[in-house]
């Protein structure tokens, strides 16, 4: 045994049980709470039972493109009438939850309340939800931010959820593949077509990163998908700069009745 080990052995054998004095000690001080609610909590980390209960998973059946729930089951490969009429510029969306309840409550704290340390408890379900489109070597592209915003939040939550995420899967992110070069008016209360108004020209793929994309499949990564306006605006980009294929994940989606048909 080198000198240094046996420092070191010396050294744990000490503070452990300071170190476990102290986690104790803090526990009964300053007991783990519910990051929504505050309500105290049993374990380290989760959410409280009434909080949990609030969360309103996205489950099958769903459509195979658009991962919206349908209102009946007719098989694996379903397609909603919605994305019948009108498919995407992508392969296939997903997100974990429906944007209510909890959820909801996730993503306003998250991107409003200055709590980027919420991507880790939440990017398991964003995995476990897209599954499908999490494939191997598919690079990971967070919805960015214009300059102006991300200065006034000092950090982009679909950056954090990305982080988070290939921390689990491996996957590799691009934090510049796509960028925002027009600052467009909020979101929030728009049509969709008031929407996809807005978000013309709000994107670009850099010279750059065109031979980092090309031909690579991408899964576009954001907090919640309200109208899917955005993530088609960047697919189109994306395409247009030599993209494979372009698949979405989300935290959370809108759910609109008119997007449960499937027949």
């Amino acid at each position: 045994m080198t000198l240094k080990t046996k420092i070191n052995f010396v050294r744990n054998a000490i503070l452990s049980p300071v170190k476990k004095t102290l986690d104790v000690t803090l526990r009964v001080l300053v007991p783990p709470a519910c990051p929504l609610c505050k309500g105290v909590l049993a374990g380290d980390d989760g959410l409280c039972a009434p909080c949990w209960q609030d969360l309103h998973f996205i489950t099958a059946p769903i459509c195979q493109i658009s991962g919206a729930p349908l209102d009946v089951d007719l098989g694996p490969e379903t397609v909603s009438l919605a994305m019948q009429k009108n498919p995407p510029p992508y392969e296939k969306a997903r997100a974990a939850f429906r944007y209510e309840g909890s959820a909801a409550a996730f993503v306003k704290r998250l991107k409003f309340s200055d709590r980027p340390e919420l991507a880790r408890l939440l990017a398991p379900f964003m995995v476990r939800a897209g599954q499908d489109v999490l494939r191997a070597n598919a690079l990971l592209v967070p919805v960015p931010l214009h300059r102006r915003r991300l200065l006034g939040r000092r950090f982009n939550q679909a950056a954090e959820l990305c982080r988070a995420m290939a921390r689990e899967t491996g996957n590799e992110i691009v934090f510049q593949a796509v960028q925002r070069v027009k600052a467009t008016r909020p979101q929030i209360g728009l049509t969709r077509r008031n929407r996809k108004r807005n978000l013309k020209g709000a994107f670009t793929v850099p010279k750059s990163m065109k031979d980092r994309i090309q031909g690579r499949s991408l899964v576009l990564v954001d907090d919640v998908l309200t109208t899917g306006a955005t993530v088609e605006a960047m697919s189109e980009t994306l395409r247009q700069a030599g993209a494979g294929r372009i698949y979405v994940l989300t935290l959370a989606r809108v759910v609109r009745p008119e997007q449960m048909r499937a027949s």
